[in-house]
């Protein structure tokens, strides 16, 4: 299965066929839906993250703090025990749990604080999950002199608290929301009610591939640095392509990391894993790319977990940073187009994976991650031994360990 690499150093850049128009569409997905008095300074951040984009100075020092502060180029990791232990592919790892933070999300939060400071802005605000974007975009802020405030649903601050004690410790306010299902798409909502209230003085610095335009494009491209890497890394230590990227997909910004710099190579198979929960059949789970239909969230045009009156569902994930009923409109289109394909694993699948990487390969994952692991350990029995997956293990599993503890002491059968 010897495959070379035809393409250059340049044309690596995904084609316009992957990429959103002038008003932030891809496809029928993206633009920017916002009510009149917003609509000017989302204008503003399009034209200041242009203008950055296109700034060679602006690049460097980005790419010299992810160098010299981040710890880049994250490794690829062979992880020989689980592939050996599942048969089939050979399995790689790409580590971006090794990032300072422990998460893929420092990437775009030093490119998000960078733009910020350039636009003259005070402050940072922004919500969080499972706590990691907090904590990257607290980190970033603290870096650069910005102030910075995070706003967080309360079962996740109860679910996540060690990154809410790291997010304090760093300098950042931590609001807790208590609004309607006090998860993600609730810490979205009070964070933008803040933003919109004050844009002059605020940057929304958003956490994922979501929002309105610019920040699919933004996020992803500063997110970008894990899919080229991977790519180089890969062709260095095979000789060749992988087979399959796999990668877990809440609002999807590790995936689209990942996934970007391999678009235009049709031979390379792309799976993106969402929460399928405690089942498809109820509405335990946030399996938006299966179960979705078209809507508006959030400033986008996308895919949503949605009712009749195309109000958000209540979504659920064992992983707090993947319970968002809606998706990246760039994930959406390549589903559309037939580039990618999107599948849902357990919480149960989950928790056995996150336990199964542990115990293999002595790498503890971020339950976000271990959907990733839960995919591969399905998918890879199936493959040629000289197939190649990739799958992006996102970040660490420190902040999950206490909630996995006490889960699988309540699973566990009394004595």
């Amino acid at each position: 299965m010897e495959q070379s690499d035809s393409h250059s150093d340049s044309s690596t850049d995904a084609g316009s066929l992957y990429r959103a128009n002038a008003e932030g569409f891809f496809g029928e997905f993206g633009g920017a839906v916002l009510p009149p008095h917003l609509a000017g300074p989302m204008a503003e951040v399009a034209v200041a993250y242009a203008e950055a984009s296109a700034d060679p100075q602006f690049q460097e020092e980005l790419q010299a703090l992810l160098s010299k502060y981040v710890g880049r180029p994250s490794l690829l990791y062979f992880a020989e025990n689980l592939t050996r232990q599942l048969g089939g592919a050979r399995i790689y790892l790409k580590r971006e749990d090794l990032n300072h933070t422990g998460a893929h999300k420092i990437n775009h939060c030093l490119g998000e604080a960078l733009l910020a400071k350039r636009m003259g802005k005070r402050k940072l605000i922004a919500e969080t999950g499972a706590g990691q974007h907090g904590v990257a975009l607290a980190t970033a802020a603290a870096l650069v002199g910005l102030e910075c405030e995070i706003h967080m649903g309360a079962i996740d601050v109860a679910k996540q608290h060690p990154n809410v004690v790291r997010m304090e410790l760093l300098g950042a306010k931590v609001v807790s929301v208590e609004e309607g299902g006090r998860s993600l798409k609730e810490a979205v909502d009070s964070a933008f009610g803040v933003y919109a209230a004050a844009p002059d003085e605020y940057f929304f610095a958003i956490g994922s591939v979501v929002g309105p335009h610019p920040f699919p494009t933004m996020v992803r491209d500063f997110q970008s640095v894990v899919g080229r890497e991977a790519r180089a890394q890969v062709l260095e230590n095979e000789g060749r392509l992988p087979d399959l990227l796999i990668a877990s997909v809440g609002g999807g910004s590790n995936a689209m990391g990942l996934f970007d710099a391999f678009l235009n190579d049709d031979s390379v198979r792309i799976m993106g894993v969402e929460p399928g929960g405690e089942g498809l059949e109820g509405d335990r789970h946030a399996a938006t790319m299966t179960l979705g239909t078209p809507g508006a969230l959030h400033g986008m045009l996308t895919k949503v977990l949605q009712n009749a009156d195309g109000e958000p569902n209540a979504v659920h994930s064992i992983a707090s940073g993947l319970d968002y009923p809606g998706v990246g409109p760039q994930h959406a289109h390549l589903e559309s187009i037939g580039r990618a394909e999107y599948v849902s694993v357990s919480d149960a699948e989950t928790l056995a994976a996150f336990q199964l990487l542990s115990r293999v390969e002595g790498i503890i994952p971020a339950l976000e991650s271990s959907h990733a692991i839960a995919q591969v350990i399905k998918v890879a029995p199936t493959l040629a031994p000289d197939a190649i997956i990739i799958a992006n293990l996102s970040g660490r599993g420190d902040k999950d360990v206490d909630f996995v503890a006490e889960l699988l002491r309540s699973q566990a059968p009394a004595a």
